[in-house]
């Protein structure tokens, strides 16, 4: 169960780091104050810190922060979707080594 909120922090920080994306686009602080995906995106990394602190009563420090590079997955998969980045090679590579990482740190 522990594992599936570690999970959840990390994609819900994945999608707010998507909209703090979108809300960088706009011109000058006042528009950026008036634009909802700073807010959204602000609100679900608030969410996901909230998680992070509460996993981390039940899993050590030196698990917890590896696995959460697992956010590094959702936050390339997300962009390619809904920012229509291109996942190239070297971005492939970087994954698999995120992957074989978590899986080394959660053993």
């Amino acid at each position: 169960m522990i594992y599936l909120l570690l999970i959840l922090m990390t994609i819900l920080c994945s999608i707010g780091a998507i909209f703090l994306k979108k809300a960088s686009g706009t011109v000058g602080i006042k528009e950026l104050v008036k634009n909802m995906n700073l807010y959204i995106g602000g609100i679900l990394y608030l969410i996901a810190i909230i998680l992070n602190i509460y996993v981390l009563r039940y899993l050590d420090y030196s698990t917890v922060l590896p696995l959460a590079s697992i956010t590094y997955i959702w936050t390339v998969l997300l962009s390619c979707f809904f920012l229509k980045e291109k996942i190239n090679k070297e971005k492939i590579i970087g994954l698999i080594g995120i992957v074989i990482g978590a899986i080394l740190i959660a053993k």
